[in-house]
């Protein structure tokens, strides 16, 4: 069966730990005759590095045909979220919103899930080629996949209305409904006119559990040798995997190719090192497996935006 990656590990390039996740709101509803959807908004327990991310999962079961779907799933961070409803919050009935302590930043996760009875609305009688999107629909094409979609203005913005709007009830569902349809809409034109299936989806062998274990051992091997750096070929042969595939599962596993994750560990260890250890820039650069204090400098800067020395500094 096909598991389709983490929206939230890919936004944020590794995975959570449970003390890192402060829920402050889970909404789960089913639309009848239309879609399943869940939002979780989190506040971020420190610092979070996030990257704001979209994900077109298309889950195809060729002999379980009542188990096929499409799912729609967004991570955005940013957005501010009210502990109380603001007609309910005696600070933003008196306009005072900007100074209120029930509003804290927050993290999003929105999951969308459409069955097939729902999109066959939108399919027309065939004419002439098909374009991927519309096998897609269909639910026609073969394998299950999974496709990262780049957050536009407009899939933003109906992003932002679906977590700020005031609805409630049957006329929250019509609104739901509308909306998620826009976002199918956008999402699905991303891919339009795509015929060439296997360079613009999540590779299909991660749909093996085995494969994907190889690829999260490969990260820790990575992590547990921070100033050790090793190459791909060598990895690829620690984890018992083909370097292609490693490099690209990892890419679309975590959202980052293996040198960058390498890089943003080991840029991230040192600045641990030097700031909260108080070791010096050399011995941080000897530590890292640095050939020359000049090279560990320029990979800190444009990491950090600063050099080691400014960061002392501070």
């Amino acid at each position: 069966m096909f598991h389709s990656p983490d929206i939230l590990a890919v936004a944020y390039k590794q995975n959570l730990l449970q003390d890192e996740l402060v829920v402050l709101q889970e909404k789960e509803r089913l639309i009848p005759g239309a879609i399943r959807y869940n939002i979780k908004r989190y506040h971020p327990a420190g610092k979070w590095n996030m990257e704001d991310s979209g994900m077109l999962v298309y889950h195809f079961e060729k002999t379980k045909p009542q188990q096929n779907y499409l799912e729609l799933k967004f991570c955005i961070s940013g957005n501010i979220y009210c502990r109380q409803k603001d007609s309910e919050c005696d600070l933003c009935k008196r306009s005072n919103s900007k100074v209120c302590t029930e509003k804290v930043e927050s993290v999003d996760v929105l999951n969308f899930q459409f069955s097939p009875a729902q999109l066959s609305q939108f399919v027309k009688p065939r004419k002439g080629d098909e374009v991927f999107s519309s096998n897609v629909l269909r639910f026609e094409h073969g394998n299950s996949f999974a496709k990262l979609i780049p957050i536009c203005g407009k899939i933003r913005n109906v992003l932002e209305s679906l977590l700020n709007n005031t609805y409630s009830g049957d006329l929250e569902n019509i609104y739901i409904n509308a909306q998620t349809q826009m976002l199918l809409l956008y999402s699905l034109d991303c891919m339009l006119g795509e015929k060439e299936i296997d360079s613009t989806v999540i590779c299909k062998f991660l749909s093996n559990e085995a494969d994907r274990e190889k690829i999260t051992q490969a990260r820790e091997i990575l992590i547990a040798n921070i100033g050790e750096p090793i190459t791909i070929k060598a990895l690829s042969r620690k984890v018992a995997i083909n370097e292609c595939y490693l490099k690209k599962g990892f890419k679309e596993m975590f959202g980052t190719t293996i040198f960058d994750f390498y890089q943003n560990q080991r840029m991230e260890h040192a600045k641990y090192l030097l700031y909260e250890k108080g070791l010096t820039v050399t011995d941080v650069s000897l530590l890292l497996g640095y050939s020359s204090i000049s090279h560990f400098s320029s990979a800190f800067k444009k990491h950090t935006g600063l050099k080691p020395c400014e960061l002392l500094l501070k």
